[in-house]
């Protein structure tokens, strides 16, 4: 049988569980605008290299995606996939 000291009391696990809803919920607001710039960088190049009128843009394009694409990856691994370890930057 536990000790009322071990099982933490409702209020404060319902304070907690909120708090970490809700950061997450930013999480996924900046993922998802993460996301939609993406897709939109994608279209863009798209247009970009069947113009072929602006060499610079397209490579600059091309590096703006890949850059996005390690932000996003970086950003739901130390968020969703990090469990309890605290990453040091």
């Amino acid at each position: 049988m536990s000790s009322a000291a071990e099982v933490p009391s409702d209020g404060d696990r319902a304070a907690s569980q909120r708090a970490h809803e809700q950061s997450m919920g930013e999480v996924s607001d900046v993922l998802l605008n993460l996301e939609h710039t993406l897709n939109r960088a994608k279209r863009a190049r798209t247009v970009l290299k069947k113009s072929g009128a602006n060499r610079n843009a397209e490579l600059a394009i091309d590096a703006l995606i890949a850059d996005l694409t390690r932000v996003h990856k970086r950003l739901m691994q130390d968020t969703y996939y990090a469990g309890d370890a605290v990453r040091l930057i």
